[in-house]
C-alpha cells in the first residue's frame, strides 16, 4: 500500500511539473546530450539523473545514458537495462591471481589494455549510442554539437580508465557531430569513509592527481582505442589541451563541513541543472525581458576560473530548491478526503427508533409477519373435534377438572395432535429457515439508496452501550416475552384446574352424548387457543434469539469494516506524515492544517454543485462498503481516482508557490492579526533559505580563497513575483554574476550557485587524504599506470 501511495504522490508531483501554463513548464536542451557513468555504484546516480531529466526536459526522451561498470555490479532496479535510453557495458575485472590490493588501479589499466574484448564492447556501445541519437535527432534544434557529461566516483579504482573511455566516447560520438563538449563530474563521498578509509582516500588522491594532469594545457593522449569490425586497431589522439571543458567536484559535505541539504541526490540534481544551464534551448516567449542579458556563458566562466599559474581551475556548485511540497500535499489531501468521507459516513441520520428497527428488520410488524409464516393458524384446531374420544358419561366428566376431562376423553390424543400439527410443523419451518440469508438480503434491500446509512451506523445501532443502540429495546422485548410466556402458562394451568361443568356450552337434560360433544368442543376451544398462543410467544422468542445472533454477527462484521477503515486511515496518515518529514520545516509548515481546510472546502463545493450525496454517487466513491468488502486496495484505488479527478484540480489547490506558501504560513493566524507574515517577509525568508541551502558542495582550506569566482542562477518563472524580488536584491548587493533560466513553473524556484578557480591542493579532502596516499605509496602501493606519474 505504501508503494501505491508513493506512486500516487510522485505521479501528482510529476503531473504538476509537466503542466505548462498551469503547473511547471519544462525546459528543452538545444543540442543532443549523453551521460557517461564510469565505475561501480553509480546506478542510483544514473537512474536519478535520467528521471529528473525526463521530468524537467521536453526532449528528455532523446538523451542517452551509458554505464561502464565492472562485472558483478548490481543494477539499481529491475529491467532497467531494457530502457531504450540506457546502455550498459560490463567490463571483466582484473585476474585476482595477477592483481593485488597494492596494484588495483594500475591493474585495471593493464587489464583494459590487454583484454581486447573490452574495447570491442565499448566501441559497439558507443556506436549504438550514436545510432540512437540519430534516431532522436528530430527532438533537437541543432545536431551540430554533442554535450558529453562523464560521471565517476573519486575513490573508485576503475576511474583510472576515465581518460581512455572518455576519449573513445568522444571520438566515436564525434563522428556524428561537428564538436563534442565534454565535462567531468567527480563525486566525493566523504560521509562513507568509516571503513577502508585509508585505501579509499589514497585512491581518491591518486585520481585527483590524474585530474590535475588531464586538465593541463599540454595534456595529450594517443591510444589505439577504436576497433573496426575486422578487429583492427585505430589510433585516437588528444593533442595538447585540457581533456575536459570543466571538471566539477561535488561532495556530500558542503564548504561549511556539514552534510549537504538533500543528501547525495542533490549532487545528481546539480549535474542535471548544470547540464541544462549549458545546453538549454533559449526562448523569449512569455517572460520578463527586463531580466535578459544574464545567460550563462561557458567560455567566460572558464576564463574567470583560471588559477594563478594559468591552469584551468576546478568547479563546484550548490543547489537549493523551494517549491510546493507536492508529494506531501497530494498525500495530505488524500488523507483529508478520506477523513471527509469517513465523517460523512459517520453522521447519524435523523431516524427514529422505529425507522432504525425497520431498516434492521426487527420491528414488531416484521416479527409478527414472520411469526405468522412459521406457526399454523387456528383453523387446524377445528380438526380436533374429529378426534376419537373415549366413552365417558357427561355426569362423570362434569365433576372433573379440564385436565382430567381432556385425559378422560383423549388420553394423549390431544397433545399428539397439537404436537404434530403445530409444534412439530413450527419447528420444521424454523429449521428450514435460512435466517442469515433473509437477514442480510432483506437489510441490503432496505438499505439500497440509503446513502445516509453505512456500517458505522449499523455498528452503533448494534453496539451494547452506544446511545443509538437498539439492544435495550430488543432486550426489553425479550424480557416482556418471557414474562408473557410465564403468565400465559399460569393462565393455562388455571384453566386446566377449573371444573368442566363451569364451561359455557349448551347442556340438554337426558342428552348425554350431545352434552359430551358440547363439552369436548368447549374444552378444545378453551384450552388449545391458549396453547397456540403460548406456542406463538415461544416461537417469537426464538425469532428474537435468532435475530439477536444476526445482530451480533452484524456488529462483528461492521466492526471489522470499521477496523479496516481505521487501518487505512492510519496508513494514509503515516504516508502523509512521512512525506511531510521529507519536506523541510520551513517549506512544509502548516501543510496539514492548511490542506485539511482546503480539502473540506473543495468537498463542500462539489456537494453544492451535485447535492449532499455527491461523493456516494456511482461516478464518485459509490458504495464504500462494497468496495471495502473486497479489501482496502480497491477502496484506496477509488479514493485516489476520485481525489485526483474531483479535488486536486480545484483552483484552491493550483496556486503559485508564493501564494500557496504565504496562505499556508498564515493559516493559523487571524486575518487582522499584525503577526501575519507579509509577502515581503516571506520573500526575504525564501531568498535567505535558497542562498543558505545552495552552499557550495566542497570543503576548501580557505573559505574565501583569492581565486574564488562565483555565478548564481535562478530557475523559475521570470514573471513570478519572487524571481523579480530576488533579481532586485541581487542587482543591488551582488558581487558575482547572476542569471536566471525561465521556466513556466508555478510550483517553486531553484537556485544553482557555481564556484570555481580552485585546485586540488585547495581541497580539505586532498589535505586529509594526502597523508594516507603518501603512507600507502611508501608501503609499496601503486596507484598510477606508471609509478611516479602525478
Amino acid at each position: 500500500m505504501n508503494k501505491r501511495l508513493l506512486s500516487f504522490a510522485e505521479a501528482y508531483a510529476a503531473a504538476e511539473e509537466k503542466t505548462a501554463g498551469q503547473g511547471d513548464g519544462r525546459s528543452s536542451i538545444h543540442y543532443p546530450a549523453v551521460f557517461l557513468f564510469i565505475g561501480d555504484r553509480l546506478q542510483d546516480a544514473a537512474d536519478h539523473i535520467r528521471s529528473v531529466n525526463a521530468r524537467k526536459w521536453d526532449n528528455g526522451a532523446g538523451v542517452m545514458y551509458v554505464e561502464v561498470q565492472p562485472e558483478g555490479s548490481v543494477s539499481a532496479s529491475t529491467h532497467r537495462e531494457e530502457h531504450p535510453q540506457l546502455l550498459v557495458s560490463r567490463l571483466s575485472v582484473p585476474d585476482p591471481e595477477r592483481s593485488t590490493a597494492k596494484t588495483r588501479r594500475p591493474d585495471w589499466a593493464r587489464h583494459f589494455r590487454e583484454e581486447a574484448s573490452h574495447l570491442l564492447e565499448l566501441n559497439r556501445v558507443f556506436r549504438q549510442a550514436a545510432r540512437r541519437l540519430a534516431d532522436f535527432g528530430r527532438m533537437y534544434s541543432s545536431f551540430d554539437r554533442l554535450h558529453l557529461s562523464v560521471v565517476t566516483r573519486v575513490e573508485d579504482p576503475m576511474n583510472v580508465l576515465v581518460p581512455q573511455i572518455a576519449l573513445l566516447a568522444r571520438s566515436i560520438l564525434g563522428q556524428s557531430f561537428k564538436s563534442v563538449q565534454m565535462d567531468l563530474y567527480v563525486l566525493v563521498h566523504e560521509g562513507e569513509q568509516e571503513e577502508n578509509f585509508g585505501y579509499a582516500s589514497s585512491a581518491g588522491i591518486a585520481f585527483l592527481h590524474e585530474v590535475e594532469l588531464m586538465q593541463r594545457d599540454d595534456y595529450h593522449l594517443s591510444a589505439p582505442l577504436q576497433r573496426t569490425e575486422d578487429g583492427l586497431a585505430v589510433m585516437v589522439h588528444h593533442t595538447a589541451a585540457p581533456l575536459f571543458e570543466l571538471v566539477y567536484m561535488l561532495s556530500d559535505r558542503n564548504e561549511r563541513g556539514v552534510s549537504v541539504n538533500g543528501g547525495i541526490a542533490s549532487n545528481y540534481d546539480i549535474i542535471c541543472r548544470i547540464s541544462l544551464l549549458k545546453n538549454r534551448q533559449r526562448t523569449d516567449i512569455g517572460h520578463d525581458h527586463s531580466l535578459q542579458g544574464s545567460d550563462y556563458n561557458n567560455m567566460a566562466f572558464r576564463n574567470n576560473i583560471r588559477t594563478a599559474d594559468g591552469t584551468q581551475g576546478l568547479v563546484s556548485a550548490g543547489f537549493a530548491r523551494v517549491r510546493r511540497p507536492d508529494e506531501a500535499i497530494a498525500l495530505t489531501v488524500l488523507e483529508n478526503f478520506f477523513l471527509g468521507i469517513v465523517q460523512r459516513m459517520k453522521q447519524e441520520p435523523t431516524l427514529g427508533t422505529h425507522e432504525r428497527e425497520q431498516l434492521l428488520g426487527i420491528d414488531e410488524g416484521a416479527l409478527d409477519r414472520r411469526l405468522d409464516a412459521f406457526t399454523p393458524d387456528e383453523s387446524r384446531l377445528e380438526d380436533m373435534n374429529g378426534l376419537m374420544t373415549r366413552s365417558v358419561s357427561f355426569s362423570a366428566l362434569r365433576s372433573m377438572s379440564l385436565r382430567e376431562a381432556e385425559q378422560a376423553l383423549f388420553e394423549q390424543g390431544g397433545d399428539d395432535f397439537f404436537r404434530q400439527n403445530y409444534e412439530q410443523e413450527t419447528e420444521r419451518r424454523l429449521n428450514s429457515w435460512n435466517v442469515e440469508h433473509e437477514f442480510r438480503t432483506g437489510m441490503d434491500e432496505r438499505l439500497k439508496g440509503r446513502s445516509d446509512v453505512h456500517f458505522y451506523q449499523l455498528a452503533a445501532w448494534t453496539e451494547e452501550n452506544h446511545p443509538a443502540s437498539l439492544w435495550p429495546l430488543l432486550h426489553g422485548r425479550i424480557r416482556d416475552l418471557n414474562i408473557a410466556i410465564e403468565q400465559a402458562r399460569q393462565d393455562l394451568d388455571a384453566w386446566y384446574g377449573s371444573r368442566a361443568d363451569d364451561l359455557s356450552f349448551q347442556k340438554l337434560p337426558f342428552m348425554d352424548k350431545h352434552n359430551v360433544r358440547g363439552l369436548t368442543r368447549a374444552l378444545i376451544a378453551t384450552i388449545y387457543p391458549h396453547k397456540l398462543y403460548i406456542l406463538r410467544l415461544q416461537t417469537k422468542l426464538k425469532l428474537y434469539r435468532r435475530w439477536e445472533e444476526q445482530l451480533l454477527a452484524l456488529h462483528r462484521g461492521c466492526m471489522l469494516l470499521v477496523q479496516q477503515m481505521d487501518e487505512l486511515g492510519a496508513e494514509l496518515h503515516s504516508a502523509a506524515a512521512a512525506s511531510l518529514r521529507m519536506a523541510d520545516d520551513y517549506i512544509g509548515q502548516n501543510v496539514s492544517d492548511y490542506y485539511s481546510r482546503l480539502t473540506a472546502e473543495a468537498m463542500l463545493e462539489v456537494e453544492d454543485k451535485r447535492g449532499a450525496d455527491a461523493f456516494f454517487e456511482e461516478r464518485s466513491m459509490g458504495d464504500v462498503t462494497a468496495l471495502l468488502k473486497q479489501g482496502t486496495s480497491p477502496l484506496l484505488e477509488r479514493l485516489i481516482e476520485v481525489c485526483r479527478r474531483e479535488l486536486l484540480p480545484s483552483p484552491a489547490l493550483s496556486q503559485t508557490f508564493e501564494q500557496e506558501l504565504l496562505s499556508r504560513a498564515n493559516v493559523t493566524i487571524d486575518y487582522h492579526n499584525k503577526q501575519a507574515l507579509s509577502q515581503e517577509d516571506l520573500f526575504k525568508e525564501l531568498y535567505r533559505t535558497l542562498e543558505d541551502r545552495a552552499t557550495i558542495h566542497i570543503r576548501l582550506l580557505d573559505y574565501t580563497h583569492k581565486h574564488r569566482y562565483e555565478e548564481k542562477y535562478m530557475f523559475g518563472n521570470a514573471n513570478g513575483e519572487f524571481v523579480r524580488y530576488a533579481a532586485g536584491v541581487d542587482h543591488t548587493t551582488r558581487i558575482y554574476k547572476t542569471g536566471f533560466v525561465h521556466e513556466d513553473r508555478t510550483s517553486g524556484v531553484e537556485k544553482l550557485n557555481l564556484m570555481g578557480g580552485f585546485g586540488i591542493t585547495d581541497l580539505m579532502y586532498y589535505r586529509n587524504g594526502r597523508t594516507y596516499y603518501d603512507t600507502y605509496v611508501a608501503n609499496g602501493y601503486r596507484f598510477h599506470v606508471e609509478e611516479g606519474q602525478e
